[in-house]
């Protein structure tokens, strides 16, 4: 199919436009019509993942169009093993957003149209190979975030929405500042693959204020990114958004767009600037470790089962953080240690796609009782499970693959980090243990005082989880069972993709040692 790649990313702009043309009381057409899309989006995905070459680590079904050509700025789009996933991902849980805001009645054809704006913007930074065209999506994501949360929210939806705005807007600044650096640096371009080919050698030896140009762009990239992710200590609009946002915006939020910081860093910190890799490896270690012991020592906290489930999001990226920085084993410096690396990178990635499929049917489930009981208070339930055995099964196989039991996807990726950090960062690797240990003692918690002991008599009569819910839940639960007993699929996906990726990195050990 000639230009999937667009029609990906456009699809629910068009969904968008058909539903400014409908009626505001035909409700139910206005969300049909969006559902229409995103499936669509969704079998479009599934189909790339089928004809894609996974033995070749290089991009693919590239598409090219000049844009603006005075200052070199072209529509490029490209995929690989280190999007797809990502776009399938963001099209499955599209999918499942539309169903999990069925309930909405307010301003149905704003929040349908915001929700198919902020897929583009998404599907746009995973598959933008021009920086500046990056950065439009990247900023096209921002803004239907923004009002979802702040008409569609919670009590204090408007100070969540302003503080994430806040937040990444000042992370978008300083992308900006660094996108302009390697503009004016590497010939006056915005392609990602030439910039990938210029950056690291046109900024070698450079030095600005003093300071390595390499050193300054990478900390402005990364805080970019950083903030999205989200990495201590910029993690504190995160809570309060979950909290806040609607159940499906939450789902979206947690499934796709805390990977969005990560996957910066790989496409481009990892690309362009590979040599600034070594320099901050051992800051990106240290930083997981925090996220992970201090994500999980915080839901242990709580006692709202949403602020729960919105901590563990902050424990878990940490270990995405540990497994990046394993990369620095393939360098002859580091023993020169492929398997380690590939297993922590990669490990890493299977961990971004775990923990949206993970995190997604938290939060749905979350939205599923607050929907019943209207609060959120883990104390103010009991003797769920034999009120809502259905509901509880669903539970119980979200809890325990994301306090990464074995046979769930979670212990994989996660196992793969530990192995792959473990040579380069030895004390790291085991104090980043504890997080196993305190992610089970607060998901175990939730869940006996939620299922067990005694029944509280208000929900006696609660109903169960209702048809289009387990809709929702199923194929999220059964992809995380699948790649918990078999990752091989995925792992096959990326491998190549990563390899290149490794290889880019520790070419420049030299240069890196010499900084």
């Amino acid at each position: 199919m000639d230009h999937i790649l667009s029609w990906i990313i456009w699809l629910p702009i068009i969904g968008m436009g058909i539903i400014t043309l409908i009626p505001r009381d035909r409700s139910n057409l206005i969300k049909q019509t969006a559902a229409f899309a995103s499936g669509i989006q969704l079998l479009l995905a599934i189909y790339l993942w089928s004809i894609f070459d996974s033995s070749n680590g290089n991009l693919q079904f590239m598409e090219r169009a000049e844009w603006i050509p005075s200052f070199n700025i072209t529509y490029i789009l490209g995929v690989d093993g280190l999007s797809l996933p990502m776009v399938f991902l963001m099209a499955l849980i599209g999918f499942i957003g539309i169903f999990v805001s069925w309930n909405i009645t307010n301003a149905v054809k704003g929040y349908f149209s915001l929700f198919l704006l902020l897929n583009t913007g998404v599907m746009g930074v995973f598959l933008a190979l021009d920086f500046f065209l990056f950065y439009i999506f990247w900023e096209v994501m921002l803004l239907p975030m923004y009002f979802l949360i702040g008409m569609w929210g919670g009590p204090q939806r408007e100070y969540a929405a302003i503080k994430f705005f806040i937040y990444t807007l000042a992370g978008s600044v300083l992308m900006l500042i660094a996108i302009l650096a390697l503009y004016f640096t590497c010939g006056n371009t915005f392609d990602m693959l030439l910039l990938m080919e210029r950056a690291p050698i046109a900024l070698n030896g450079m030095l600005w204020w003093g300071m390595s140009a390499i050193k300054v762009i990478w900390v402005l990239l990364f805080i970019g990114f950083a903030i999205k992710v989200p990495v201590f200590p910029f993690h504190t609009w995160l809570p309060l958004a979950h909290v806040e946002a609607p159940t499906a915006i939450s789902v979206i939020l947690a499934g796709v767009l805390l990977k969005l910081g990560v996957y910066g860093m790989l496409r481009i910190n990892y690309t362009m600037l590979p040599d600034g890799v070594f320099w901050f490896a051992g800051a990106l270690a240290v930083l997981g470790l925090i996220n992970v012991i201090w994500g999980a020592m915080c839901a242990l906290a709580q006692k709202d089962l949403k602020k729960l489930v919105a901590y563990s999001s902050v424990n878990h990226m940490g270990y995405t953080l540990l497994g990046m920085a394993a990369v620095i084993a393939a360098a002859e410096m580091n023993g020169g240690n492929l398997i380690s690396a590939q297993a922590g990178l990669g490990g890493a990635v299977f961990q971004m796609f775990n923990h949206g499929t993970i995190s997604a049917m938290l939060f749905i489930l979350v939205g599923v009782i607050y929907d019943r009981a209207h609060h959120r208070d883990i104390e103010g339930f009991g003797g769920l499970a034999t009120q809502m055995p259905i509901y509880t099964a669903f539970v119980a196989v979200a809890f325990f693959a994301g306090l990464g039991l074995p046979g769930f996807s979670g212990f994989v990726s996660e196992a793969m980090i530990f192995i792959g950090a473990f040579p380069v960062f030895k004390a790291i690797v085991i104090m980043s243990t504890l997080g196993i240990l305190l992610n089970a003692a607060y998901f175990l918690w939730a869940f006996q005082r939620m299922f067990f002991g005694p029944a509280n008599e208000k929900y006696n009569d609660i109903p169960e989880i209702n048809k289009r819910e387990v809709f929702t839940l199923l194929p999220l639960a059964v992809i995380t069972l699948i790649l918990g007993v078999y990752p091989r699929p995925f792992l096959d996906l990326v491998a190549a993709t990563l390899n290149v990726l490794i290889d880019s990195v520790i070419s420049f050990g030299g240069l890196a040692s010499a900084m």
